[in-house]
């Protein structure tokens, strides 16, 4: 076998895929694995009579990739890619390529980035959306590092990325961190948009009384409108599947504790360090940290006392008023998750062209959805759009909704059905239009205790007032 073109290190379920899918696409491929067992059973199974060279050792590994190396690297995010890196590195020569398509923290791809471009190397973070299916099929790819290195691996990853409308989902970001970050936001936004699906399936249950295949049959009629989105159809998939066990709707058996890898988390906090507000995202990462204190939770529901069910409105007319808030919060998550790239892009002169952040997410990623089109013509009309609710697309989008989404939150308050995530999109929304806030006593007080001084309304300068009266 004469030597291969790509060499990828990692064989977990995203990295087998992703190989899969190189080879199905034309190109050589080399693989390692640092357990020797998992890469015998790659290689006996399921890439057996592929062009893939299974090895056994770094030093085989990279003797066998063609110059310059373009390795990929699908390991845990964190010290795990360093480690990988070091140990590789000994092997390889000026010029090679190293792509970490794991889900590592952009601060971590900025810092390798600096590193190996001193070193002599040329370190792409690759953001890769999909999961399983879509590393096998065609995910989503969002690439940050030296543009001639993304040029010469540009044309394979064109022809793995998901396809919409004959077009890759795939483009070069900007340098070093930019391809990470953009990752880190994506999953900023599918955090809020998770969470803003579940307070809907919540609101219809609790108060309606809906039950499962109800509400299978609900999504599925969503999923054909301005919802149209993976997260929607996977929902209603989700309310259709019966536990074998216990005969019962599966979802009801499963416990209410969400998992999180970090990655919301790390949206957050960036987003603090930037002062750029994404508060849906904030509350679905919060959401999912409360849902962890479960037995605090059941304990506290035997303390605690709230309002009693009761709903005596037009159920059809909640279960519209439910679609249009999810869809008017779902366009506030966006905004801001839009925004902070505008943010971060020009803290870390990544140089982001929005439009195309949009068009690489509609397909292929976890948060691909119909409306990700008028979000990319929303910026391709208007690149220095401040923020989508300013559009006039999604202006008019949300203010034919806002009756409807206010009428949820207050329902859902009435009844005491807690909504971190549509009450946190229409304060947004509400603070972002508001001409004047209260900020203007929270200055005062800060002048007062700290004499952190003050600018005044009707004049220029920075003022203090000695507040204190002798």
């Amino acid at each position: 076998m004469d030597k291969a073109q790509f060499g990828l290190i990692g064989l977990a379920v995203m990295g087998e895929n992703l190989v899969l899918n190189i080879e199905r696409n034309g190109y050589s491929m080399a693989v390692f694995n640092r357990t020797t067992e998992k890469t015998k059973r790659f290689a006996e199974i399921r890439a057996k009579g592929k062009n893939i060279k299974p090895c056994y050792t770094i030093e085989e590994f990279a003797a066998s990739l063609e110059p310059p190396r373009k390795i990929i690297i699908m390991v845990k995010a964190g010290e795990a890619v360093d480690a990988m890196i070091g140990k590789i590195k000994p092997y390889l020569d000026q010029g090679d390529i190293l792509i970490d398509g794991g889900n590592s923290h952009f601060p971590d791809t900025e810092r390798r980035s600096r590193q190996l471009s001193q070193e002599g190397f040329r370190f792409i973070g690759t953001g890769v959306s999909g999961g399983e299916y879509g590393a096998l099929w065609g995910p989503s790819i969002m690439p940050g590092g030296p543009r001639d290195a993304y040029d010469e691996i540009s044309e394979m990853l064109t022809k793995i990325s998901a396809k919409v409308n004959g077009e890759p989902c795939v483009t070069y970001l900007g340098p070093r961190g930019a391809g990470h970050y953009v990752k880190m936001v994506h999953n900023g936004i599918e955090y809020g948009d998770m969470q803003l699906i579940s307070e809907s399936y919540d609101v219809m249950k609790r108060v309606l009384g809906l039950d499962a295949a109800m509400l299978g049959e609900i999504f599925t009629e969503w999923n054909k409108g301005e919802l149209s989105s993976y997260l929607v159809e996977i929902t209603s998939q989700i309310f259709k599947r019966i536990d074998p066990d216990t005969g019962k709707p599966l979802v009801e058996v499963i416990l209410d504790k969400a998992g999180q890898k970090g990655t919301g988390k790390w949206t957050s906090q960036n987003a603090f360090d930037l002062g750029s507000p994404i508060p849906t995202i904030n509350s679905a990462v919060e959401g999912r940290i409360i849902s962890a204190y479960k037995d605090e939770r059941v304990a506290a529901s035997k303390i605690l006392s709230g309002p009693k069910v009761s709903f005596s409105g037009d159920p059809d007319k909640l279960i519209d008023a439910v679609r249009q808030a999810l869809y008017a919060s779902k366009i506030c998550s966006y905004a801001q998750g839009m925004a902070l790239l505008k943010a971060a892009s020009r803290e870390y002169e990544y140089n982001l062209d929005f439009k195309e952040c949009a068009r690489i997410w509609r397909g292929g990623c976890i948060i691909r959805a119909r409306f990700l089109d008028l979000i990319t013509e929303a910026f391709k009309s208007k690149p220095d759009l401040p923020n989508l609710l300013v559009d006039d697309f999604f202006k008019a989008e949300v203010e034919s909704r806002l009756d409807a989404w206010r009428y949820v939150v207050k329902t859902a308050v009435e009844n005491g059905v807690p909504i971190l995530g549509f009450s946190a999109s229409l304060a947004y929304y509400d603070a972002y239009r508001s001409e004047r806030l209260p900020a203007n006593l929270i200055q005062a007080q800060r002048d007062y205790f700290g004499a952190h001084t003050y600018e005044r309304t009707d004049k220029p300068g920075i003022f203090h007032t000695e507040w204190m009266e002798e």
